[in-house]
């Protein structure tokens, strides 16, 4: 008997075995949480199914694929690697019908998940002063500056949530700047600590060259604490993330972000309020300058 509905996780891909390996593994808790579902796996590169075999494998004895882009950006492989291979699957299986969630995406989950793992590496840092403690956001970079931004609004949601004068990026690759070059500017502005946060899903090598790196770093400035945290592996936020896109497609819903806004929620109810003594229809006047995608943290 056919399955109903395939969910497919299109990963990116690890030239070390075992960021594939770990992705493989989270696939599998997924499906325990969800027994019911099929779950399938396909990456982009690195790997042994690709996508294309991935979507075959997916739409075999099944009336529909729900692909979720199990990536944190959104450069080339989402916006046009993707919908380009979704194209030819359509024409390869036209008695199936395939649909595309949104990518995992930098918004209030992915904040949450980053805000949380700070804490963690403050505290083994016997909470420090946060006008001497550094943070650095660690991503892979990419070639699509809207991809690298997405990065950046995390950093200031992340900077006006707390105390901590210097927020920086990093990447490891394609776009600057370097980590190195970051910890140096942190330690001549004072900094006597510094916070690690690399923005990555699973282990590879990638993780393994940051490892190598606050080595040297620790090295170079043994004056300065540094604590590095981990890649994101099987942070429940993760699981709850990618069902939450599960929902959003099922809806037919997609939530803007600022959807959530307390600053949007104020204004309708002040928009009714207004309603109700004037019984009509006029758009409210306050300023409304918040930045649309801000988290809020302090709410």
């Amino acid at each position: 008997m056919p399955h109903d509905t395939t969910y497919l996780l299109v990963c990116h891909g690890s030239r070390g075995p075992a960021g594939n390996h770990e992705t493989y593994a989270f696939a599998e808790r997924w499906r325990a949480e969800h027994p019911d579902w099929r779950i399938e796996v396909c990456f982009i590169e690195h790997a042994d199914v690709l996508l294309a075999e991935g979507l075959d494998r997916a739409a075999a004895q099944a009336r529909r694929v729900i692909v979720i882009p199990f990536i944190l950006n959104a450069a080339g492989h989402v916006k046009m690697e993707l919908p380009a291979a979704l194209a030819r699957a359509r024409e390869r299986h036209p008695q199936v019908a395939f649909y595309l969630t949104r990518h995992l995406g930098m918004g209030q989950e992915m904040y949450t998940i980053l805000a949380e793992q700070l804490a963690r590496q403050l505290q083994s840092l016997a909470m420090p002063d946060p006008r001497t403690t550094g943070i650095i956001l660690l991503g892979r970079g990419s070639s699509d500056a809207g991809a690298n931004g997405e990065l950046a609004k995390m950093a200031r949601w992340i900077y006006e949530a707390h105390a901590h004068e210097l927020v920086d990026l990093a990447f490891t690759g394609i776009t600057w700047p370097r980590l190195e070059t970051v910890v140096q500017r942190q330690v001549k502005l004072g900094m006597m600590q510094i916070v690690i946060l690399p923005v990555y899903l699973f282990t590879g090598v990638l993780i393994e060259r940051i490892r190598e790196q606050v080595a040297r770093l620790r090295q170079q400035y043994p004056h300065v604490a540094f604590a590095l945290g981990s890649h994101f592996g099987f942070d429940p936020g993760i699981f709850a993330l990618l069902d939450q896109r599960i929902a959003e497609q099922a809806s037919g819903e997609r939530m803007l972000e600022c959807d959530g806004c307390k600053y949007r929620a104020l204004a309708e109810a002040e928009h009714l309020h207004d309603h109700s003594h004037t019984g009509s229809a006029h758009p409210h006047d306050h300023p409304h300058d918040h930045p649309h995608d801000h988290p809020h943290p302090h709410a």
